[in-house]
């Protein structure tokens, strides 16, 4: 064999052994960029215990405001949020929340979902069927004249925020956001979770979504899952815990 072409060869197997590396360490690298979606009820703002610890190591935060208008537009604000990320994210997804990123999860740039008290639906299946299956303890949320939900400001401390200090869980109470009451009967049409890895915060206090509902969602889906002794609004009355698990999800998602 000729030397020229002996040394080409040499070339080429090198540049192939590099491109092969450098697709192996794209694949290992942990991901970076943590997307929140919160439910219903409250809004961006009640993740920022979460957001500063994410922060704080080294992560990339944004936190969705769903309009909560219809399930559609609560999907397409999260979609809207995921890509925009510059490569790809956690997604996690609170009480309602949790049915929004089972939808939007499919995005291509979402590397791993994490549901905190939150619904996991199927395909096909609605938070609303879930709901009528495992009834909740509060018997709180009422409707509204034009067809939205709220819950009781008299309720609300007890019912959903029970850990939180009073004054905050009034203040809550007072500014909470009025959702559409149709987006909580919308069926997913295809379960992110099923196609992606996904972990799961158990809150076995919670009076909102019955505690053994989230049980039989997060075995049925195979998430990796953590209990916590907590309100409804777990993520904001145990940062540190929910924070630690998004972050081993993001740190295992990237070796998927």
């Amino acid at each position: 064999m000729k030397l020229s072409s002996y040394v080409t060869r040499i070339a080429a197997a090198v540049a192939l052994s590099a491109a092969a590396l450098g697709s192996q360490a794209a694949t290992v690298a942990p991901v970076k960029n943590i997307v929140l979606v919160h439910g219903y009820f409250a809004d961006g703002s009640g993740w920022q215990a979460v957001s500063k610890i994410l922060t704080r190591d080294g992560y990339k935060v944004s936190v969705v405001q769903e309009p909560e208008t219809s399930f559609d537009d609560d999907v397409k604000a999260t979609t809207r949020v995921v890509d925009a990320q510059d490569g790809p994210s956690i997604l996690v997804g609170h009480s309602y929340g949790g049915a929004v990123v089972t939808q939007a999860g499919n995005d291509d740039k979402v590397a791993g979902l994490v549901y905190v008290a939150a619904f996991q639906p199927d395909t096909g299946e609605s938070p609303l069927e879930l709901t009528k299956k495992t009834p909740p303890a509060t018997t709180a949320i009422k409707a509204t004249a034009d067809g939205h939900l709220y819950i009781d400001p008299a309720n609300f401390h007890e019912d959903f925020a029970a850990d939180l200090p009073a004054p905050e869980a009034r203040f809550m109470a007072i500014s909470q956001v009025t959702p559409a009451a149709q987006s909580f009967g919308v069926p997913i049409t295809h379960a992110a979770w099923r196609t992606k890895p996904s972990w799961a915060v158990v809150a076995t206090a919670d009076r909102a979504i019955n505690p053994n509902l989230e049980r039989f969602m997060t075995q049925r889906a195979g998430s990796k899952t953590v209990e916590i002794n907590s309100s409804h609004v777990v993520y904001m009355s145990h940062p540190a815990e929910v924070a630690k698990l998004i972050e081993q999800a993001a740190a295992q998602s990237s070796k998927e």
